[in-house]
């Protein structure tokens, strides 16, 4: 990321002298700072449908459809929703959600930071929905990229790939796309490894050939790393996989394959030979209520404990994490502080909340120095960006103010050079340290 300023010697820089001076520049300096984003589930322009932005996107998101369906009639099913043309969805979600009542949720509020920042104020400021409908058809993919991408200041993204899924690897396989790897990085996504969902595996390993083993799983997955070459592998913990012991390793076959097999057979192994991190996505269950579709997960509190003895069983493998249940972040902190091959990242889904960004900032700050990623988007819709990183930056923002105010008053001087400097780690360069190391 190219940390600002790392050897410029003390003497060289001026100290900022007042509370209020500290406070201004480190309200500029993460306002200004362009940042990795190290978890989306976007994709660039030439995966076609796959790429969702838009206002009928933003206003069908899972957040915003969960949200509606709480007060939404009882004649509007999930089914009968869910069988509506895209812009009819977002039709009733604007009626519902902004105009009915105030869209005072953060998810509500996320839509209308967008289009603000866009330059779309008047528009909203007249409920024109059909107006902002005719200005995004003026925009091209391509186009949009670029101003969001500037918008937002992302330096570059870590989007989500997944070899088991069809509408994903015809862009990849047998012939892959060209798009702009500068500003789309690849992780390559193994959910089905750690639920076991051998049949979709079995699926992907038929598409290229593969026998149905342990060793043809490894082989699959060694033939997309070559393909989409990924700076991590990524993950979504079920809640109730737990580290499968030596003991309990011993009483498997060879060929047996199952989610424990899966885990320290063929990921961990493979995370060690090349050298890949994995990215661990931890406390969410899949879903608690299946009519609201990808709205209906939610969260549950799974063990911490897992990750520790990942960090220790595997010492020369690299882990990151995020946990989406509240009450885990202190004890997640607490790991991190112990294991040098741990990297917290992130303020996950329901945690992305500014309340909960801010308590959580606090504990990692107060607990890692700048020894984390402060935050992702975990973007679906390409526009989220824009308003994901507007509102966190505030947040975080915030904390970062109060820390080196207190820092200021115990005595030690602060220069604009060192906090920029630190900031930058927050937002990106603590992630590329940690992958280099």
């Amino acid at each position: 990321m190219g940390l600002s300023n790392q050897s410029v010697p003390k003497g060289h820089q001026t100290p900022l002298k007042s509370e209020e001076a500290i406070r201004s520049a480190v309200k500029n300096l993460v306002e200004e700072v362009h940042v990795v984003d190290v978890h989306t589930h976007l994709f660039p322009p030439n995966h076609g449908k796959l790429m969702l932005w838009g206002i009928d996107e933003l206003l069908t998101y899972h957040y915003l459809v969960a949200e509606y369906f709480i007060t939404a009639p009882a004649t509007i099913t999930p089914e009968k929703f869910f069988a509506l043309e895209k812009q009819a969805q977002a039709d009733l979600v604007w009626d519902s959600l902004f105009i009915q009542r105030s869209p005072i949720s953060e998810a509500c509020r996320g839509v209308i930071t967008t289009l603000t920042e866009l330059g779309l104020g008047e528009l909203v400021e007249r409920r024109d929905l059909d107006g902002v409908r005719k200005w995004f058809a003026k925009q091209t993919p391509e186009g949009y990229v670029d101003k969001v991408f500037e918008l937002a200041k992302i330096k570059y993204v870590l989007t989500t790939n997944i070899p088991f899924e069809k509408k994903e690897t015809v862009h990849w396989y047998p012939k892959t796309k060209e798009f702009d790897t500068n500003r789309f990085h690849t992780g390559l996504r193994v959910d089905q490894l750690l639920t076991g969902n051998w049949e979709s595996i079995k699926e992907a390993l038929d598409e290229m050939g593969i026998e149905h083993t342990i060793e043809g799983v490894k082989k699959l997955l060694e033939k997309w790393i070559t393909i989409i070459k990924p700076k991590y592998f990524m993950a979504a913990v079920p809640p109730t996989l737990e580290f499968p012991s030596d003991e309990e390793m011993s009483t498997y076959a060879p060929s047996t394959i199952n989610s424990a097999t899966l885990l320290r057979r063929v990921l961990l192994p493979l995370a060690e030979q090349h050298h890949l991190p994995i990215a661990f996505k931890f406390d969410s269950v899949r879903p608690i209520n299946p009519a609201l579709r990808e709205g209906g997960d939610g969260v549950v509190t799974t063990k911490v404990s897992t990750l520790q003895k990942l960090c220790l069983n595997y010492p020369k493998v690299k882990f990151l994490a995020t946990f989406l249940a509240r009450v885990n972040q202190h004890e997640l902190c607490v790991l991190a502080n112990k294991f040098g091959n741990l990297h917290i990242y992130g303020c996950w889904w329901y945690c992305n909340n500014p309340s909960i960004v801010e308590e959580i900032t606090r504990i990692r700050v107060e607990l890692l120095g700048t020894a984390f990623t402060s935050q992702h988007s975990d973007a679906r819709v390409l526009d989220q960006l824009i308003y994901k990183w507007k509102h966190s930056k505030a947040v975080i923002g915030g904390v970062l103010q109060d820390m080196y105010v207190k820092l200021f008053h115990a005595g030690w001087s602060l220069t604009r050079e060192e906090i920029q400097r630190d900031v930058e780690r927050l937002f990106g360069g603590a992630y590329e340290e940690f992958m280099e190391k």
